[in-house]
């Protein structure tokens, strides 16, 4: 269940090792290792309306992440993480055969990345972080939905002066696409799902372990920029509240608004019922040299969620405009991984297509009071795609489940069990639909 956006970038920019050092070396003893070890296999049977064969696809993988970073010296850290992903099952000489979103689709191979190596700097409530590093903000973020996020390269500055209010500045210059990118061969599905345009189909945009410049990852070779700069506020000293306001500058390609508003409180007929209220709102226009044609678009969503004990349930609701633009008829563009909607399904993201209508239902039990480390959930998602839309139109459902156990016999262990089942994922000729499982284990240390 989403009803706030992860906040990802505030952590990782403020909160710096607790060890203070007095020397080089002492900075160095005060460091501490992490990572995560992760397994993952995926297996999706796809289904055809038409004469086109159905067939299934599958992959597994092992790797994750391994990080180091430094104690304080002087307000000063630093820190480095090492990415990996590694095939397990043998390669398929049927392309269809193979998942690519576990590892590399040039290759099909496993790949190593040096996804964050950076240096921060802290005094009193202000935060400095450059190099490479994770982000999770609305319209860029790490999309963690296979083996490996997306990292960026970046300039990040925080500060916190002003009671309840946090304001961020930061530069981005560069995106290394993780895993997930892999499920998209570009157009208009990949750009508002969190893609570039082109995609790995024609060109080879996204090579994954690679660090791209921002133009480049979301419209292709040739279209170099200044990358994007972002500020953002957010506000929460209005009781039980939390406002956001993000303007993110892709410079040359557009400039995106994001806000959002989470409203917390009692209900009346029972106090032990928590309900929020939360609305968001996407506005984007093209600026400077107008590197990916016309950009007009206005997205909003609202969503209700309540909690009760340990269950927990919501329903939300948003819309798309439609229009004329060139560039994808009006859709909401999101190249750089973010994706805050309130829809979204575990893999339909068709919300951000020009002139779409799209609810969603989810809720879930913790099963905790049994005597089980268990969170089981399930959602269904619609999308009613506008006569416009380039890679579809029409109605697309999505219900899907989500079970993550944390078994206390292993600490630090979460298995986790997903699956989702698209119908008419594209509705053409032949409308596609499928099942899919995933099947994940995660060890954090």
């Amino acid at each position: 269940m989403r009803h706030t956006v992860r906040l990802s970038l505030l952590a990782s920019v403020m909160v710096l090792s607790a060890s203070a050092a007095d020397d080089l070396a002492g900075m160095f003893k005060e460091g501490k290792a992490s990572g995560q070890v992760r397994a993952f296999y995926i297996d999706r049977s796809i289904d055809y309306s038409g004469a086109t064969a159905d067939y299934s696809r599958d992959a597994a993988a092992i790797g994750g992440k391994l990080g180091y970073e430094t104690g304080s010296l002087s307000g000063f850290s630093m820190g480095a993480m090492f990415y990996t992903t590694n095939k397990l099952d043998s390669k398929s000489d049927v392309a269809k055969e193979n998942d690519a979103t576990l590892v590399d689709s040039t290759t099909s191979n496993g790949y190593s990345t040096l996804g964050q190596a950076y240096l921060q700097y802290k005094i009193g409530n202000t935060a400095i972080k450059f190099g490479r590093q994770e982000l999770n903000t609305p319209l860029a973020g790490g999309d963690d939905a296979r083996m490996l996020p997306n990292t960026f390269e970046a300039l990040v500055l925080s500060n916190s002066d002003v009671k309840d209010l946090t304001l961020i500045g930061a530069h981005v210059t560069k995106i290394n696409y993780g895993t997930f990118a892999n499920a998209y061969s570009g157009g208009e599905l990949a750009l508002t799902s969190g893609y570039g345009l082109i995609g790995t189909a024609t060109s080879g945009t996204y090579r994954s372990g690679h660090f791209l410049e921002m133009g480049v990852a979301a419209l292709g070779e040739g279209t170099d920029t200044n990358g994007v700069t972002a500020v953002a506020a957010i506000y929460k000293g209005l009781p039980n509240t939390t406002l956001q306001l993000w303007d993110y500058y892709a410079h040359d390609i557009l400039n995106a608004l994001y806000a959002q508003a989470d409203v917390t409180w009692g209900c009346p007929l029972n106090s032990d019922i928590k309900m929020t209220g939360s609305a968001q709102l996407i506005q984007e226009s093209d600026v400077g040299d107008n590197l990916a044609g016309e950009v007009d678009s206005l997205y909003w969503g609202v969503q209700l969620a309540a909690k009760y004990g340990n269950v927990n349930a919501a329903v939300a609701y948003s819309q798309n405009d439609e229009s004329d633009t060139a560039t994808i008829k009006g859709g909401t563009i999101t190249p750089w991984g973010g994706m805050p909607a309130f829809t979204q399904g575990m893999v339909t993201r068709h919300q951000f297509m020009s002139g779409t209508d799209a609810w969603k239902v989810s809720g879930g039990y913790n099963f905790k009071d049994m005597g089980a480390n268990v969170t089981a959930s399930a959602y269904y998602a619609s999308f009613d795609v506008g006569s416009k839309g380039g890679y579809t139109t029409g109605k697309t459902t999505e219900p899907g489940f989500d079970i993550i156990w944390n078994p206390e016999a292993v600490k630090n262990l979460q298995l986790r069990l997903r699956g989702n089942f698209p119908d008419k994922f594209k509705n053409a000729a032949e409308d596609t639909s499928w099942d899919e499982y995933r099947v994940i284990a995660n060890y954090n240390f």
